[in-house]
């Protein structure tokens, strides 16, 4: 397999600062939005990366759960690799890759975990089995096998039944955007770049080399 000749020619839109929007929200929306239309598998993934105690990143892929200009909300459980490496370092940054329309979209800020009655009205519109999941999952932690897993499962089950309450260890993140980046693939890898700085308040637009 020659791996070093795998290469595609990005031809199929482009990111001009005319007809891009002045706040990077409304970017964001709009592109989400032609994700959305366009039946992207999952275009809701996007890739969050944080970092510990020790300096070293990680990533992994959640799923937005909803964005405003407040910042991007996404869930899970607290005592979670992610969510110790946020405990101690509380930035972040998320990456969407919608692969057909030959865009990415980079967001970077502050974290913050949303409040209470957020997280509680988020998780009672999950579907029983992920509510129990969130009691029955150590989350990265190690576990002997799967069965561990069933087990708490059906522990949970059988304590809660049909109406279990929001475990306190699982809830919501808020990333509040600082820099954004929209990248539109390019023919001859001259692709378009869009930075949006936050700036005493104010986001400044910059085209990136690429």
């Amino acid at each position: 397999m020659d791996i070093a000749s795998l290469r595609k020619s990005y031809e199929r839109d482009e990111l001009d600062e005319t007809a891009s929007a002045a706040d990077p929200v409304q970017q964001f929306q709009r592109w989400f939005e032609q994700a959305l239309s366009a039946e992207l598998a999952e275009p809701n993934a996007m890739t969050l990366a944080t970092v510990g105690e020790d300096g070293r990143p990680s990533t992994r892929v959640v799923l937005i759960k909803g964005f405003d200009a407040r910042g991007f909300v996404w869930y899970t459980n607290y005592a979670s690799r992610k969510g110790r490496e946020l405990a101690a370092n509380p930035f972040a940054a998320l990456q969407f890759h919608w692969v057909e329309l030959e865009r990415v979209v980079r967001i970077e800020g502050r974290v913050a975990k949303t409040d209470a009655a957020e997280s509680d009205a988020y998780y009672a519109t999950r579907p029983l089995d992920s509510r129990l999941g969130a009691w029955a999952s150590p989350q990265s932690e190690v576990i002997s096998s799967r069965a561990v897993l069933v087990a708490a499962a059906a522990k949970a089950a059988v304590q809660h039944a049909l109406h279990p309450p929001r475990p306190p260890h699982w809830g919501g993140y808020r990333l509040v955007p600082e820099v954004f980046e929209f990248w539109q693939g390019r023919k001859s890898r001259l692709h378009d770049r869009l930075r949006y700085r936050l700036e005493a308040g104010v986001w400044l637009r910059e085209r990136l080399a690429p």
